[in-house]
């Protein structure tokens, strides 16, 4: 039985609809730009790590441990902690008070985390700060990509859902140009660019006043008249009962489960979980986050000068946000799988080939010439470009697709928390395990990249142009390893699966 094709337009509101709502993407993204160059900034350590910047000044100091200090790290890595936890306050939130709501929410975490960052005196401040952006980040990478998927087409689904990785690629390039303008602001450039967090964070919350509740999240609350009306609005036609009816069928089923977390365990529900927290971690094991965080600080161990090194993190991040594009044209005509295993193949050879010229070249306390310098930069071009067409932006796709209206925004809470506890975990660890395993640590992340390959050839099933509650029998029913974790079907058995 082919899949349901539904009417729909393209409106100016529900175009107005995605951006706004995308702009939790770059909320989200600016934050983990702006942590690595004020990290860097001598104002902002004499001020808080008068320790670090004392070691910094040392030019003899081992080039890959002169910012290994899990203080410093913690101000990065914290506001994944607290993301982590509040993810699952968001999921709640998302169930009783809706998308819209959540999303209102977030933004005004954020706000507050920036107002307390701007202004700290204290050590305590500066971290209480990064919580307040974090619980921010929580609410919002649970409600914003749920919100992209429900409100979406099905044939622009996945276009519309990566506007969310568009946007956190806009929001890591915004920051790197603010670092790269304010690094020069002596002595409060730093409170400059973490001030600058609430500009992304006000629109969001002007945002959630005009954007409109999504339609499944209106029925699944049990108003079915106002979830109609919403359909017609962002669909742009009135023949929207076929739809309508799927998205009834779907809340039906999902008004008897009374506890979706409990359900989430059941054997049934294992594929989608599996793979949200899968794709998770194999996102953060691909090293970008220890590139997107410490770009400025990684391209000062590689010996560029200060502002040198933050002009080569603008680089990497305007190649960041271009490469997006790619995945928007092709995300919905190529598919999935063929987008993360091309990816897999550039970022594997992009980590190798770093990791053999800093072991070769990169001593503890010299420097890399200028053409070697520029090659580095070029391979983290690579890298950063074939991530921002696949593992990032699908990375948060295909949680957001997979799993039934019963247990769709606890999965997604599973899928958020997975993605803040191993940003945590890379966060905390990265610049302690480069001073420990110097140029290793590139083959260490290369090692990952091809166990994920792996993962992808043998595990994750295409879900290209398939309505997001028709999953489990036209995918995971279809597949030739996540059909065992279903009752056998002859129905289902008998219409075949495609991997690619």
């Amino acid at each position: 039985m082919a899949d349901p094709v539904f009417k729909s337009k393209i409106t100016p509101y529900v175009l107005l609809s995605w951006i706004l709502a995308a702009f939790g993407g770059l909320m989200f993204g600016y934050d983990i730009g702006i942590s690595g160059g004020v990290t860097g900034m001598d104002d902002f350590l004499i001020k808080f790590f008068p320790k670090i910047h004392e070691r910094k000044m040392h030019v003899s100091e081992n080039n890959y441990c002169k910012y290994d200090d899990q203080l410093l790290q913690l101000f990065t890595s914290s506001l994944y902690l607290a993301a982590l936890v509040s993810s699952f306050f968001a999921s709640k939130a998302c169930t009783l008070f809706g998308r819209k709501p959540t999303i209102l929410m977030a933004s005004s975490f954020f706000v507050a985390g920036a107002a307390l960052s701007a202004g700290s005196e204290t050590n305590w401040m500066l971290i209480l700060g990064r919580i307040l952006f974090g619980i921010g980040v929580g609410f919002g990478n649970e409600a914003v990509p749920l919100f992209l998927t429900e409100i979406a087409p099905v044939h622009l689904r996945g276009a519309v859902n990566i506007l969310f990785q568009l946007f956190v690629t806009i929001g890591i390039f915004i920051a790197n140009l603010v670092n790269y303008g304010t690094s020069t602001m002596h002595p409060n450039g730093w409170r400059v660019s973490l001030g600058l967090a609430a500009a992304p964070a006000v629109v969001l919350f002007i945002g959630s006043l005009i954007i409109t509740e999504t339609p499944p999240s209106l029925v699944e609350r049990e108003k079915p008249e106002d979830g109609k009306r919403a359909l017609k609005k962002i669909r742009g036609v009135d023949d929207v009962d076929a739809e309508f009816e799927e998205i009834l069928h779907a809340c039906e089923i999902a008004r008897q489960v009374k506890q979706p977390f409990k359900k989430l365990m059941k054997k049934s529900s294992m594929p989608p979980l599996i793979i949200a927290i899968c794709l998770q971690v194999f996102q953060q094991f691909t090293g970008i986050n220890a590139i997107m965080f410490y770009a400025p600080v990684l391209f000062q161990t590689l010996g560029f000068k200060s502002d040198a090194s933050l002009l080569s993190s603008v680089i990497t991040g305007l190649v960041n946000v271009s490469s997006t594009f790619v995945s928007i044209v092709l995300v919905d005509k190529a598919g999935r799988r063929k987008l993360l295993l091309q990816a897999c193949v550039q970022m594997f050879i992009s980590q190798v080939a770093i990791g053999a010229i800093l072991q070769t070249h990169l001593s503890a306390t010299g420097s890399l010439n200028k053409g070697l310098a520029a090659v580095v930069v070029f391979l983290v071009c690579t890298f950063v470009m074939s991530f921002a067409w696949s593992w990032g932006p699908l990375g948060w796709l295909i949680p957001s697709e997979t799993f039934p209206m019963e247990t769709r925004t606890a999965g997604f809470a599973f899928a958020v928390s997975s993605n803040m506890l191993f940003t945590f975990v890379i966060a905390q660890a990265f610049l302690s395990m480069m001073c420990h395993m110097q140029a290793f640590i590139f083959y260490f992340f290369s090692a990952w990249i091809l166990i994920m390959g792996i993962f992808v050839i043998f595990l994750l099933p295409e879900t290209k142009g398939v309505p997001i509650d028709s999953m489990e029998e036209s995918v995971w029913k279809q597949h030739p390893v996540w059909k065992n974790f279903f009752p056998i079907d002859a129905a289902s058995e008998s219409k075949g699966y495609e991997m690619a």
